[in-house]
């Protein structure tokens, strides 16, 4: 299927193309954490990030006064590519190029870009972004690390003053990298700022660490063993004023500090938000993993044969068994799903922040994050990302293990990439954001407009907006006295006389549906927590109850952002076999989606007994029509055959 292929690729088919030669042409990476000791692993990941440097990829999503292409997009469809291959390799290149150039890019001024920047993006200086620590993780707001001015000198001092504020976990520290992206209190005139990010160099040109810098070894890992992350302390370091990435904040020669973004929760959620770039990319490489564990079981059970009817010469294939089917055939219609969200998510991401990268600068914003309307785009991508993060991440942990099970003994060997996908993938569902966290994040977003009042991300800072506001503004807004009523006649086809498979295959059936869950799980949160709140009830506690209710008021808004985007994929698709074969695994997501969550659909009144059963039987059904394409689908996705010609699938099983 040329066309479905081209389809998937969409506008940055270029930048994929040159990924995938460069993955071929680097084959030999993908078996390197087998055969190599670790140090030996991580040099050869760090020598095929230079030579893919080299070939040009990572100026991709820079300004073009720095040599790059002003092509967001582009940078980042070329980013998740690299999932194809090894994830060391696509960390690696996530480290260097989006998170430690991307933080000099977002929230440095021209005197940083001049002087880092060329050198980031060739790999001759290799950086760490170093923001989480050993006691806050998803807290960035209460990291303990200080970045203390001294006027008398023009020196912040950096320190680590806590064990608990160690930086841990942190991507080229341990081996290669020599200069850090240090997030840390900003402390000036004995005031302390908020969380701000300078640059701080950790080790000397020879390799060693800088006097007051001590760096160590995470060790192994449960996967991602070609890249190198280690802790670092800090005592004492002094670093010169220009160190600060000034951007939003500004510390002059006196110690005076200045920042056009008064609020300084504001000024921080705005300091953030320019970094959401990770979540973005983070969750299109979990997708793309996904193809990876999906290509490789849906070509083995095409081959591997098993039982048969009795009396029958020939045993079945795996994937004509119904539950084979049953396995692998909704997990591959749900990562088409999640392809098409990402791709919309990714088009947001370049139209928004695409100016800076064009030129370097804000796109013409203004100085305090721009104006409401671009705040609100903002604020509402950072969600999207965070909810497509979680959602994407989750997926492919799921579908690879189910892929290795249907793979059975064959899957569970290295040989086979299973293995390895599996292990490298499992830190997806906690970095660049804990999943559940960012569930939360999704529903606050989803509880009022009005982003800017959330104040911090722990429970505690939810509970007081909570209390203090959001409550009002979702009861209010949705009119929880009508709701019910109004979203009972928007839902077409409830009525289960007649036919019971009429209009299951309706697009707006499934909107309805799943447009119902969402509402009602927001509306229900909104009640609860304001019967909390009116109870006299400490708001920390309120909110604590409700969480479990939140995070899946959360996930049912992406889930439906998902499907939906799926939609619009299948109705913009060329007319023919390309719509044909997306209109089919659509279907098959949407109602798996359904089915999968049918008793709650039930217990609300929105599916009858008869009506969840032709559901199941209409599942099976598309599992039958989707089945013979099954192989040309997964052959769309594009990955190159040195990541899926795995022995299981290449070697004869008939021997």
């Amino acid at each position: 299927m040329t066309g479905l292929r081209e389809y998937l690729d969409g506008p940055h088919k270029a930048a994929r193309d040159v990924v995938r030669d460069g993955l071929a042409t680097h084959a030999g990476l993908l078996d390197a954490g087998l055969r190599l000791s670790r140090d030996e692993y991580r040099d050869q990941v760090l020598a095929t990030l230079r030579e893919v440097a080299a070939q040009g990829h990572p100026v991709r999503g820079f300004p073009k006064e720095y040599g790059g292409q002003g092509d967001l997009g582009g940078f980042i469809a070329g980013f998740e590519t690299l999932a194809f291959g090894d994830l060391s390799l696509m960390v690696k290149a996530g480290v260097q190029f989006g998170l430690f150039a991307g933080a000099i890019l977002h929230l440095g001024t021209e005197r940083h870009h001049e002087r880092y920047l060329a050198d980031a993006l060739t790999g001759d200086l290799l950086g760490c972004f170093a923001m989480t620590e050993t006691g806050h993780g998803s807290n960035v707001q209460a990291l303990e690390t200080t970045a203390t001015y001294d006027p008398a000198t023009g020196e912040f001092v950096v320190h680590t003053p806590t064990a608990s504020a160690r930086k841990d976990y942190i991507g080229n520290a341990a081996r290669h990298g020599r200069l850090a992206a240090v997030f840390a209190q900003l402390v000036v005139g004995g005031q302390t700022l908020g969380v701000h990010c300078l640059l701080v160099p950790i080790r000397t040109d020879d390799g060693q660490p800088v006097t007051g810098v001590t760096i160590s070894d995470c060790g192994p890992k449960l996967g991602l063993n070609g890249v190198d992350n280690g802790r670092i302390v800090f005592d004492q370091v002094r670093v010169p004023r220009e160190a600060l990435l000034d951007r939003y904040a500004q510390v002059d020669a006196d110690g005076t500090y200045r920042s056009e973004i008064e609020n300084p929760d504001r000024r921080f959620f705005t300091m953030l938000g320019t970094l959401v770039q990770g979540r973005v990319s983070v969750g299109g490489a979990a997708i793309n993993a996904s193809k990876v564990a999906l290509t490789i079981a849906v070509r083995y059970a095409e081959q591997r044969r098993q039982f048969g009817a009795p009396g029958s010469p020939e045993e079945a294939l795996l994937l004509d068994y119904r539950m084979h089917q049953r396995r692998l055939l909704p997990l591959l219609a749900r990562t088409y799903a999640l392809h098409f969200a990402q791709a919309e998510l990714v088009d947001e991401f370049a139209r928004i922040f695409g100016a800076d990268t064009a030129t370097g600068q804000d796109g013409g914003s203004a100085p305090d994050g721009g104006s409401r309307s671009d705040e609100h785009d903002r604020r509402a991508l950072e969600a999207q990302a965070a909810g497509t993060k979680a959602v994407g991440t989750w997926h492919a942990t799921e579908t690879i293990q189910l892929c290795r099970e249907a793979c059975g003994g064959a899957g569970y060997l290295a040989e086979n990439r299973l293995s390895t996908l599996k292990a490298d993938t499992d830190v997806f569902t906690t970095f660049e954001g804990d999943n559940t966290v960012l569930l939360q994040l999704v529903a606050k977003g989803l509880l009022t407009d009005y982003r800017e009042s959330f104040g911090k991300l722990d429970p505690l800072g939810t509970a007081r907006f909570v209390a203090g506001q959001a409550v009002e503004i979702a009861v209010e807004k949705t009119a929880l006295r009508g709701l019910i009523e109004r979203l009972r006649d928007a839902v077409p086809n409830r009525s289960d006389a007649g036919d019971p498979d009429a209009g299951l295959r309706d697009d707006d059936y499934h909107s309805g549906l799943l447009r119902f869950r969402e509402q009602h799980m927001l509306a229900g949160v909104a009640r609860r927590l304001r019967a909390g709140i009116d109870a006299g009830d400490e708001a920390f506690e309120v909110f604590n109850r409700c969480q479990d209710h939140v995070i899946a008021a959360g996930r049912a808004h992406v889930e439906r952002v998902v499907l939906e985007a799926f939609q619009r994929a299948v109705h913009a698709a060329p007319e023919g076999e390309t719509r044909d074969r997306l209109k089919e695994l659509y279907d098959l997501h949407a109602l798996t989606t359904i089915e999968n969550d049918r008793a709650w659909f039930m217990e609300h009144g929105r599916l009858s007994g008869p009506r969840s059963k032709a559901i199941t039987a209409l599942v099976n059904d598309l599992c039958g029509r989707v089945r013979p394409h099954a192989s040309s689908l997964v052959d769309a996705f594009g990955v190159p055959g040195a990541a899926v010609d795995v022995p299981m699938v290449v070697r004869s099983l008939h021997e």
